[in-house]
C-alpha cells in the first residue's frame, strides 16, 4: 500500500502525458485533412484580364489545435492590420525584343536544335497563357511546393548527393510580406526613366573583316573546348547540387551561401542560351519556377549586392537574350519582379539609401530603419544596371528611382569633393546623419544644461523639491516606455560586433530568434522616437518629439578608422565599372554618368596608375591603393598592389575611351590588361594570385629592370643587415688577433696567463673583452631590430592599421611592414625553411675556448633575399604574394575579351588561350572545376569550391573570345559586373 502511494503521482502524470500526445496526434490529422480541402483563392484580376505572377492566398481559418505561426502571432502584423490588403503592381505590356545571335559571317548555325516560341515554353509553369500581361499581387505570396531540386539541408552544409532533406512545413515556414513604406516617395517625386531617342554613341567594337578558313577553324576548335568545359561543369552541378547555390566539385556535394535559391543555376541561364545549350536552358526553367524568394531556410539576411548582380541580373539577362516577351519565357520576368519587390524594401529609409543586408522576416522588415554607417562603395553603387533594365522592361519608374537616388548621392559627393577628387573612399557612411555634428550638438546642449543648473542652484531653486523631481525623473527614465529605447549600460549587451563596427539586434518572436540588420547603434539611439527599439517593439505612432538628433548630410567617409583607402580593387571596383555602362544602358540620355566616369578616370591616372619594374621591361600598368588621413599630398602611403579583382579596369578604360572618344584611355586599357596577362604568365601555375605587390618605377616612360633595387625591396632592412655584417667581420678580425696574441704569449716565462687571470679576479679587475659581446649582433638593444613586429601569416593580405609599405622620401629605403617583419630571422614569412637562429650562423672555425665564445654570423643581404625568394616561391618581379589563391575569377579574361572586341587584335585570343589552358589544368575535377589555394605551386591543393561566376562569367568570356564578334556585340549589349548581357536601347 505504501509503495502504491509512493508512485501514484508518477502514474497520474503519465496518464496526462499519454492523453496530451493522443490529442496532438488527432489535431495534426484533422489539420492535414482540413488544409488539403481548402482551395487557394486567387485575387480577382483588374481590368484588363491578367495572368497572375503569383498566387495571393490568405491563410485558412485556424482550426482547433492549429499551432502554426500566423499573422495574429506576429506583433508586427497586428500593428499593420489596417494594411492587410496588399497593393498590386500592374505590369504593363512589354515591347518585344529579340536577340541577334550573329552567326551570319563567322560561325555556322549552332548544332543544338533551335528553339521556336512553342518549343521554348515550359509546360510546367505555362498554366495560363504565356503571352498575357498580368496584374501581380505582391503580398501574401504563398508557400511553394519546393522539391528536392530547389532546397538544401542547411546553410553552408555539404549535403550528400541525392540525399533528400527534411523540408519545412507550413506550420514553421516564415515568408516575407510586403509592408507599407515608412518613408515613401510621393508619386510626383519619383525620378522617371530618361525619355527620348538615344544619343549617337561611337562604336565600341572593332570593324572585323572576314577571317581566313584556317583562322576560323582554329577559333572554332578553341570555342568547342571551352563549351566542353561548360557542359562538364553544368552536368556536375545538376547531378550533385541541382537547386542549390554552389557545387563542391571535389567532394561532389553542395553549398548554399546565397539563401539557397539555386545561385549557380540562375547565374548560368544566359550562358546556357549563348552557348546554344537550349535543352539545358529549358530544363533549368523548371527549377527557376520552384524558387521561392519570399523565404530562406539558410539566411535571415539577404546580401543585397550579391543577390542583385547574380539573381536579379541573371533573370533579367536570360529574359533579354532569349528574346524578351517574344521569346515566351515569361517565368523569367515573373521571378525577376518577385525578387525585385522584395529588394525594394531595402530602399525604405529616410534618405532612400539601401540596407545592404536585409532581414526579410516580417517582424523586422516591418520596422523603420536607416542605412548603415560603414558600407563599401561597390555594394552601394552596383545596383543600378539591374534595376534600370528591369524598369525599362516593365515601364515601372520606381525601380529606376530607387537606384537613381544613389547615383545622385555619388554625383553630389563628387561635386562637393572627396579627399582624392573624383574617386570615393572604400568605406562610406550612407546613414544620412552627421555623427560629428550630432556629437557637437549634444555636447553644446549638455553645456547649456549644466549652466542652467548652476543658475538654478544660485537662485536657491534646486532644493528638496528639485531633488525629489530629479529622483522621479531618474526612476522614470529607467523604465521602458512604449516606442522608446531601453537604457543600455554596456555596448556588449546590444549584440555582436559586425565588420563595420555596428551591432546586430536580437528579436525574439514566439520563441523564434531573429537578428536585426547591422544598424549603427548610435543611429538607433539618436532616432529613438522614430526607429525600431532594441526589443523590437513597434515604434510610437504618437506625435514626434524633439529627441531625433539626426543632422542630415550626404554620403561621407565611413567606418571606424580615421584612415581612408582609395583603389580600383575589391569593395570599390564595380561602382566605377557601372558609370560608363549605365550611360550606355540609358542611351546617353543621363549626362551624370559621363561626368562621374570622366572624373574617376582622371583621378585614377593621376593617383593610382603605376608601371611595375619587371625583368623584360614589359610596358604594362597596374592600379595601386592609397591610404590617407585626409591630406594625400602629405600623408599618403601607397600599396603597389597587383590584385585579380582590379583586372576589370582594363576593359573599363578601353570601353570608356571608345564611347567618350578618349584614345589615350584605350591605350591605357591595353597596358592595364597586359599587366594582368603578365601576372598570369609569371607564376609556376600560369595563374595570377588574388593579391600581390611589385616594385614601382619612378617614371612610367623610363623603366628598366634593376636587380639591386629589386633585392632592396625584398629586404627593406638591407642597410641594417649590411651594418651587421660589417660589425660581425670586425669582431671576427679582432677575435683572430686576440687568439694569435694568446698563442704567441702561451708558455712565456714572464706571463702566466692563468695566474694572472686569477690575480685579476681577486683584485676585482677583469680583462677587457672584445669591444662587442659575443651575442651583441642579435641581442643588443637596437631599436631597428628589437622593434620588429611579429611575422604576418602567409594567408593574410595587409594589416590596414599598421601597413606602411611605401618608399621613404628621405632615405630612399622601403619601409614596408611586411618586409620589415620578414627580415626577422625567425620569421615564418621569409625564413620558413630556416631555424630560429637563421640570421646568425655559428663561426665554423671557432674552438671551445671559453675566453673566445663562438660568434654568431648574421645572414647577409644576399642570403636573406635568396632564402626569402625560395621559401615564398616568389616569381621574379614580385615583392610579396600574400593572397596566393585563385577562386575561378573572371576579371583578367574579361578585360582580354574587351580588348579583342575593341581593337580586333587576335593576339588577345592567343593570350586568352594560354590563360584558359592554365586554369583548366590546375582546377579541373571530375565534376567541375575547383578553386585552388596556391598559384605559386605547379600543382596546388583544391579547396572544393566552385563559385557560381565560373559558369556565369569566366567560361562565358572565354567562349565569347572565340565566337563570332556579332554574338553579344558591344554595340548592342552591355554586360553587368556578373557578365549578364542587357539589351541596349536602339
Amino acid at each position: 500500500m505504501l509503495r502504491l502511494r509512493r508512485y501514484r503521482y508518477y502514474v497520474f502524470f503519465a496518464a496526462i502525458v499519454v492523453f496530451l500526445l493522443y490529442r496532438v496526434t488527432k489535431n495534426s490529422e484533422e489539420w492535414e485533412s482540413v488544409s488539403a480541402s481548402i482551395p487557394h483563392a486567387k485575387v480577382p484580376p483588374k481590368s484588363p484580364p491578367a495572368r497572375n505572377f503569383g498566387l495571393a492566398n490568405k491563410p485558412p481559418a485556424s482550426s482547433k489545435g492549429d499551432t502554426r505561426f500566423t499573422n495574429e502571432d506576429d506583433p508586427s502584423q497586428q500593428l499593420l492590420e489596417n494594411a492587410a490588403k496588399e497593393a498590386e503592381v500592374k505590369i504593363p505590356d512589354l515591347k518585344p525584343t529579340t536577340i541577334e545571335d550573329g552567326f551570319n559571317k563567322f560561325d555556322p548555325p549552332t548544332p543544338t536544335t533551335p528553339s521556336s516560341n512553342e518549343g521554348s515554353k515550359v509546360v510546367a509553369y505555362d498554366k495560363d497563357s504565356a503571352s498575357k500581361t498580368t496584374t501581380a499581387p505582391l503580398i501574401d505570396i504563398p508557400d511553394k511546393n519546393v522539391g528536392q531540386g530547389a532546397k538544401g539541408a542547411g546553410k553552408g552544409v555539404h549535403g550528400a548527393p541525392g540525399a533528400k532533406t527534411k523540408t519545412q512545413t507550413a506550420t514553421t515556414t516564415i515568408h516575407w510580406k510586403k509592408m507599407p513604406e515608412h518613408f515613401p516617395v510621393p508619386k510626383d517625386e519619383i525620378i522617371p526613366l530618361p525619355t527620348g531617342k538615344p544619343k549617337p554613341i561611337p562604336a565600341v567594337q572593332h570593324q572585323f573583316e572576314k577571317e581566313s578558313a584556317q583562322a576560323r577553324e582554329k577559333r572554332l576548335d578553341r570555342r568547342g573546348k571551352v563549351k566542353a568545359e561548360m557542359v562538364r561543369g553544368w552536368n556536375g552541378y545538376t547531378t550533385y547540387a541541382k537547386g542549390h547555390d554552389e557545387l563542391s566539385p571535389v567532394s561532389k556535394k553542395f553549398r548554399d551561401p546565397f539563401c539557397g535559391w539555386a545561385a549557380t543555376l540562375v547565374d548560368a541561364l544566359d550562358t546556357l542560351w549563348i552557348m546554344g545549350m537550349k535543352d539545358e536552358f529549358e530544363e533549368a526553367l523548371l527549377e527557376v519556377e520552384k524558387i521561392d524568394f519570399t523565404t530562406s531556410e539558410f539566411r535571415s539576411e539577404i546580401p543585397v549586392f550579391e543577390t542583385t548582380i547574380r539573381y536579379l541580373g541573371g533573370l533579367v539577362a536570360a529574359y533579354d537574350v532569349s528574346g524578351g516577351k517574344a521569346g515566351g519565357h515569361d517565368i523569367l520576368l515573373e521571378k525577376a519582379i518577385e525578387l525585385a519587390e522584395i529588394l525594394m524594401g531595402v530602399f525604405d529609409t529616410p534618405n532612400r539609401m539601401p540596407l545592404l543586408y536585409y532581414n526579410w522576416k516580417p517582424a523586422f522588415a516591418s520596422q523603420p530603419k536607416r542605412a548603415q554607417g560603414g558600407v563599401s562603395v561597390a555594394e552601394l553603387g552596383s545596383l543600378a544596371m539591374e534595376f534600370t533594365r528591369l524598369a525599362q522592361i516593365t515601364k515601372e519608374d520606381r525601380y529606376y528611382d530607387a537606384v537613381a537616388r544613389i547615383t545622385n548621392a555619388f554625383y553630389e559627393w563628387q561635386e562637393r569633393g572627396t579627399t582624392i577628387p573624383g574617386i570615393f573612399p572604400e568605406r562610406v557612411d550612407a546613414s544620412g546623419c552627421n555623427r560629428t555634428a550630432e556629437a557637437e550638438a549634444a555636447a553644446k546642449e549638455a553645456e547649456l544644461e549644466e549652466q542652467r543648473q548652476i543658475e538654478l542652484a544660485k537662485s536657491g531653486s534646486t532644493t528638496g523639491k528639485s531633488s525629489k523631481t530629479g529622483t522621479e525623473a531618474s526612476s522614470s527614465q529607467s523604465k521602458s516606455v512604449k516606442g522608446e529605447f531601453r537604457p543600455v549600460d554596456r555596448r556588449s549587451e546590444v549584440g555582436t560586433p559586425n565588420e563595420d563596427g555596428t551591432k546586430k539586434i536580437k528579436i525574439v518572436n514566439n520563441g523564434e530568434e531573429m537578428y536585426a540588420s547591422s544598424e549603427d547603434v548610435n543611429s538607433l539611439e539618436n532616432d529613438a522616437n522614430k526607429f525600431v527599439s532594441y526589443d523590437s517593439r513597434p515604434f510610437d505612432s504618437g506625435p514626434k518629439k524633439d529627441k531625433d538628433k539626426c543632422i542630415p548630410q550626404g554620403l561621407a567617409p565611413g567606418g571606424w578608422s580615421t584612415s581612408e583607402q582609395y583603389s580600383m580593387g575589391g569593395s570599390q571596383d564595380s561602382t566605377y565599372e557601372y558609370f560608363p555602362k549605365q550611360w550606355l544602358l540609358l542611351g546617353g540620355l543621363e549626362p551624370k554618368y559621363r561626368t562621374l566616369h570622366t572624373k574617376v578616370a582622371a583621378a585614377v591616372k593621376k593617383w593610382l596608375l603605376f608601371r611595375p619594374m619587371v625583368p623584360d621591361d614589359r610596358d604594362i600598368l597596374f592600379s595601386a591603393k592609397i591610404n590617407t588621413h585626409g591630406n594625400p599630398e602629405v600623408d599618403a602611403s601607397t600599396d603597389w598592389e597587383v590584385t585579380h579583382l582590379t583586372c576589370f579596369i582594363g576593359g573599363m578604360f578601353g570601353m570608356g575611351g571608345r564611347i567618350f572618344d578618349v584614345p589615350e584611355d584605350v591605350e591605357i586599357g591595353k597596358r592595364l590588361t597586359d599587366g594582368c596577362v603578365w601576372a598570369y604568365e609569371s607564376t609556376p601555375s600560369g595563374i595570377m594570385p588574388e593579391g600581390a605587390t611589385v616594385v614601382p618605377c619612378a617614371e612610367v616612360n623610363n623603366c628598366h629592370w634593376n636587380e639591386t633595387l629589386y633585392w632592396q625591396w625584398l629586404d627593406p632592412q638591407y642597410v641594417t643587415r649590411n651594418e651587421q655584417m660589417e660589425e660581425y667581420e670586425s669582431q671576427v678580425r679582432e677575435q683572430k688577433a686576440q687568439k694569435a696574441q694568446k698563442a704567441k704569449m702561451k708558455g712565456h716565462k714572464n706571463l702566466d696567463v692563468s695566474a694572472k687571470a686569477a690575480s685579476n679576479e681577486e683584485s676585482g679587475y677583469s680583462r677587457p673583452a672584445s669591444t662587442h659581446k659575443a651575442g651583441d649582433l642579435n641581442g643588443r638593444e637596437s631599436s631597428v631590430i628589437q622593434k620588429r613586429a611579429p611575422p604576418m601569416k602567409i594567408g593574410g593580405l595587409y594589416d590596414e592599421e599598421t601597413d606602411s609599405r611605401h618608399i621613404s622620401e628621405k632615405s630612399g629605403q622601403t619601409t614596408r611592414l611586411e618586409d620589415a617583419q620578414a627580415s626577422n630571422a625567425g620569421s615564418d614569412t621569409a625564413m620558413a625553411p630556416v631555424d630560429d637562429n637563421a640570421d646568425q650562423i655559428p663561426l665554423k672555425e671557432a674552438d671551445n675556448d671559453p675566453e673566445f665564445p663562438a660568434l654568431l654570423r648574421p645572414l647577409s643581404h644576399k642570403e636573406y633575399v635568396e632564402n626569402r625568394i625560395k621559401s615564398e616561391n616568389l616569381p621574379t618581379g614580385f615583392v610579396s604574394a600574400s593572397y596566393k589563391a585563385y577562386i575561378l575569377r573572371p576579371e583578367a579574361i574579361e578585360s582580354v575579351w574587351y580588348m579583342y572586341r575593341i581593337t580586333g587584335d587576335t593576339s588577345w585570343q592567343d593570350k586568352g588561350w594560354k590563360m584558359f589552358n592554365a586554369i583548366v589544368s590546375q582546377t579541373r575535377t571530375e565534376a567541375g572545376n575547383s578553386a585552388i589555394d596556391n598559384v605559386l605551386l605547379p600543382n596546388s591543393d583544391k579547396t572544393d569550391e566552385m563559385e557560381s561566376f565560373w559558369l556565369a562569367e569566366t567560361l562565358k568570356y572565354f567562349y565569347l573570345l572565340y565566337s563570332d564578334p556579332n554574338l553579344i556585340s558591344l554595340d548592342e549589349w552591355v554586360l553587368n559586373t556578373e557578365a549578364h548581357p542587357f539589351k541596349r536601347p536602339v
